[in-house]
This record gives C-alpha cells, structure tokens and sequence, in this order.
C-alpha cells in the first residue's frame, strides 16, 4: 500500500494518453517506472508479446475508452466483474487492469532477470477476456475519501489499543518511506485526473502506512501470537477501506467521464 501497484501506473498513465494528455513515449515511461521493460501477450491480432506503445494503441482501436484498475484480495474481488479465469489470475497477481469499452483486461507477470547485484524486473502483461460490467465494490470519491478519515481514526485507536510502538527502526523506515512517496504523490496520478482523486489517493497510501508499520512493527506491546492474530483482524477493515480508496483514486478519470464531467 506504501506505493502505486503497476496496474496503477498503467491506468492512470493509460488513460491519460487515451484521452491526448500525454504522448505515447511520456506514458510509456511513466508507466515502466523502475522496471527494466513491459510488454503485453495475447494482445487480438499479434502472436507475440509487444512493447506499451503498440499496446495501448492497438487496445484504442479495437474500442478502449479507458482503463479501470482492480486490487482483489481473497475473499474481496474488488474492481472485478468477472470471467472466473480472469479473476483468478488477478487475484493470483493481486491486481488488474480492465479496459473500458472492449472486453479485454490485463494482468501482470513480473520477473527478474540478471546476475546478484544487477537484478532487473521485467513485466508481461497478459491480455485476457473479461465480462463487461459493474466493477466489485468500487466507492466513488466522495464515499472513499469519508471511509477514509474514518478508517484513520479506527487505525490510531487499533495501535493505542493494541499498544503497537510508532518507533523503532522498522516504523521509521515505513514513514520515510512514505514521506518520499508523498512528495510525488501529485506525479503518481497523471494529467487529466481530478485534484480529489489524488487527495484520496495520499490519504490512501496514509492509512496504507499505518497498517503496514502495526503489521511490521514487533516492539510493541502485541507480541504473543493470539495477539498478532487480535491485530490482524482489528486492522483488516482497515486496510480494505484503504485498497477501495486507491481503487476509486485510480478510476476516477474513467468515472468522470462516464458522467459526462469531461
């Protein structure tokens, strides 16, 4: 939850470039990011993977409008709405890019490839068929940035409670960590996308943060394992309130433009 998933990059910065904000070379690398290269297999009329910039074009002319992201967890297939296939292999991958206005999705198979000391990630997008309809238990802004202030206040009171410690090295390494995010946090969604959307999207990777350091976090006062077990379920709404928040950060601009705004 500390930084945007691939399936983020790729919608907001795919989407961005469906809609002419951005050009194809812009996208392509804001949407590779630290990783050495993405590709996409099985994408209808290449028998090869190919590079983004094809990709997303070809996607375009078979009728892509935009592109939703879908973070499922077990139990919560949230931003899905179906074949079966397609969601298991997003909930294999923990996330999924659906295209709006063609029935095709994508799923993302990271590698890592070189020698110790010079390891490189590479992506392969998959491109599969999906069920065109209602995304799972997707809020719209308004709801998740009220789910969220609320979801903050019950993670402060879940770590007073469960006397986890907001010090020690693991917990000031998480809140560097996202310190460092926050300064880009205005990059993280890319142009076109409404200045709410990154506001919920910030408080997301907030919450995101407290959950990690009350999981990561050992020196606090929740050592046995029935009481890990006691944090876990405690933090667990939590934590699903925020995965909804980043998904409805990252379809906003698909939204918006259902209704007509843009």
């Amino acid at each position: 939850m500390l930084s945007e998933p691939r399936s983020g990059r790729l919608a907001a910065w795919g989407n961005a470039l469906l809609a002419g904000f951005v050009s194809p070379d812009d996208a392509v690398v804001a949407i590779v990011g630290e990783d050495a290269v993405h590709r996409v297999a099985g994408l209808p009329g290449e028998t090869a993977p190919v590079g983004l910039s094809l990709a997303l074009g070809r996607l375009r002319t078979l009728g892509a409008t935009g592109l939703r992201v879908a973070l499922p967890a077990p139990g919560h297939p949230l931003g899905l709405s179906g074949p079966p296939d397609f969601n298991a292999r997003a909930l294999e991958a923990e996330e999924a890019v659906v295209c709006q206005g063609v029935g095709l999705g994508l799923v993302p198979e990271v590698y890592e490839a070189g020698p110790d000391g010079d390891v490189h990630v590479e992506v392969v997008w998959h491109c599969l068929p999906v069920r065109e309809g209602p995304p799972a238990d997707v809020p719209s802004l308004g709801e998740a940035e009220r789910e969220l202030a609320e979801a903050l206040r019950d993670a402060t009171e879940v770590l007073s409670r469960l006397d986890v410690a907001g010090s020690g090295p693991v917990a000031e390494a998480a809140i560097d960590a996202y310190r460092a995010r926050a300064e880009r946090d205005g990059e993280v969604l890319a142009p076109g996308y409404p200045p709410r959307a990154v506001r919920v999207l910030a408080l997301s990777r907030r919450v995101g943060l407290l959950v990690s350091v009350a999981h990561g976090n050992g020196s606090g006062g929740a050592v046995s394992a029935s009481e890990m077990a006691a944090r876990s379920e405690a933090l667990r709404p939590v934590e699903r309130t925020a995965r909804r928040a980043q998904v409805a950060a990252y379809n906003a601009f698909v939204e918006e433009r259902e209704r007509g705004v843009r």
